[in-house]
């Protein structure tokens, strides 16, 4: 393993995107740079405000620019993804002109576009998958030139987990196993897991894994935990101990963005009313660093 680095939200938080024609607020997320060079938000959200998942129908879309010298907050687009049922925590991607967009809960959908702006549904095939491993929060990554790399969050044995699935096409996802999961001495026992959100980062040879861990009360609602492997497809097991993770940040539903022509980093916290976020009905940025583990 390289040099271990935890990260560290630095600077104050500032808006991102607030939504003010299509939703009240904007629950988890994801951030890509578009062919086009501009920088896309898309999250899953509903026009009411007060909180009820079931209600999350469609995905808002935002575009606007990602840098230390920013005035101006994303423009709120017209909404994509409304297919009349839950569409919750979108994942993208881009592959060349292509981006690629997946999301839950299960079973897991899949679309694309060429502008970023008209989105197309797409056939997507898990195989392997077993019942409550793979429904909800995913997250795709590039591995090599041909081999792509999905998260998604779920239960296993009752207990909170992160599955890994693989794909060389984008379509045909195959379980490989579980990422991350939880034991029973952790604190955290809802029903559906108490894992949300996955994000996976690679720096060298070492991959990190945010999550956050919550329960949905305020006092972990901005919990996200940084786990780290040099094997992208196991990060162990999280038993309720802090030395486990690499780092503790306050943040929910966590992008971490990587701004090229800066050479800067980025995270990205948004979330329901009434929780305390860092801004209420928005997304939030704020500078992320790496810092050497002592």
């Amino acid at each position: 393993m390289d040099h271990l680095l935890i990260p560290e939200i630095v600077g104050p938080w500032r808006t991102l995107f607030r939504p003010t024609r299509y939703s009240s607020y904007v629950n988890d997320h994801t951030v890509i740079r578009g062919s086009d060079r501009r920088w896309h938000l898309y999250g899953c959200c509903q026009l009411a405000t007060e909180v009820n998942p079931e209600m999350e129908r469609y995905l808002c879309h935002a575009q606007g620019p990602i840098d230390g010298h920013v005035t101006e907050e994303m423009q709120e687009m017209r909404p994509v993804v409304d297919n009349g049922t839950r569409a919750w925590a979108p994942g993208a991607i881009r592959v060349g002109a292509r981006h690629y967009m997946f999301y839950g809960p299960s079973p897991t959908m899949m679309a694309h576009s060429i502008d970023c702006a008209h989105w197309l549904g797409n056939d997507c095939r898990m195989i392997g998958t077993p019942l409550d491993a793979a429904h909800r929060d995913h997250m795709v990554v590039q591995l090599n030139d041909d081999t792509w790399l999905m998260y998604v969050v779920g239960v296993r044995n009752g207990q909170g987990c992160v599955s890994v699935h693989v794909s060389n096409d984008l379509r045909e996802w195959r379980f490989v196993q579980y990422a991350l999961t939880v034991s029973r001495d952790a604190p955290l026992k809802p029903a559906w897991g108490a894992i949300e959100s996955p994000y996976v980062v690679r720096m060298g040879s070492t991959w990190y894994l945010f999550v956050t861990y919550t329960d949905c009360s305020k006092a972990t609602y901005q919990q996200t935990l940084v786990f780290a492997s040099v094997n992208p497809y196991d990060f162990g097991e999280f038993s309720g101990d802090p030395a486990t993770a690499v780092a503790h940040l306050k943040a929910h539903a966590a992008e971490v963005i990587r701004d090229p022509d800066e050479d800067s980093w980025w995270i990205t916290a948004a979330g329901w009313r009434g929780f305390d976020i860092p801004i209420e009905g928005a997304v939030a940025i704020a500078r992320l660093t790496w810092r050497a583990a002592p």
